[in-house]
């Protein structure tokens, strides 16, 4: 039997009985031997999916000052413009109509995302372009504060955490519709 089928069968035999999930593989005394088992604390250092209802949200703080700050100096400003109103990437700021320019309307924070987490997550997961995945949590939360406030969604002293962020109401949150309801 082939080095490659053993391999395989193995493999099979490794997601049958769950072995994978929990990080450990028997491989045949032939295999290649590539990669190395995945730790708990391996996944959790990437698993940063933030849910519409704040789940997975982490702790920290911070508010629209902040965030104003932040966005200078991580360069927001280079691509998203001053104030987040325009620049060679998307318009953050307003509440352009929609309907319009139909699909070449701007879409923004306000008048189009539905979910206030999805800033956190984008922001905290993509940006700053081109080194994403450096701001901190407190820096996210400032960032996502100065962006509401600048969006007039909440008041510029008001403190975005775990506990305000997914309570930000959205202008556009009923606007969507859910293509896979029976999946959600």
């Amino acid at each position: 039997m082939s080095t490659l089928k053993r391999f395989t069968l193995a493999l099979c035999g490794a997601l049958a009985c769950g072995s994978i999930a929990c990080g450990s593989i028997a491989m045949a005394a032939d295999s290649p031997h590539l990669g190395k088992p995945i730790s708990e604390a391996d996944i959790k250092a990437w698993d940063i999916s933030v849910l519409p209802d704040g789940t997975n949200l982490p702790p920290g703080s911070g508010n629209a000052a902040q965030g104003a700050k932040v966005f200078v100096d991580h360069g927001c400003n280079q691509c998203h413009g001053d104030g987040g109103k325009g620049g060679s990437s998307n318009i953050l700021v307003g509440n352009p109509p929609l309907t319009k320019d139909g699909i070449a309307s701007n879409k923004t924070i306000a008048n189009f995302w539905a979910y206030p987490t999805t800033l956190f997550d984008y922001v905290r997961r993509a940006m700053p372009w081109p080194t994403p995945h450096t701001l901190t949590d407190d820096e996210v939360y400032a960032v996502c504060a100065y962006l509401f406030a600048a969006n007039e969604l909440i008041s510029p002293d008001q403190v975005m955490n775990a506990q305000t962020l997914p309570k930000v109401k959205m202008p556009n949150h009923d606007n969507f519709i859910i293509k896979f309801p029976d999946r959600i």
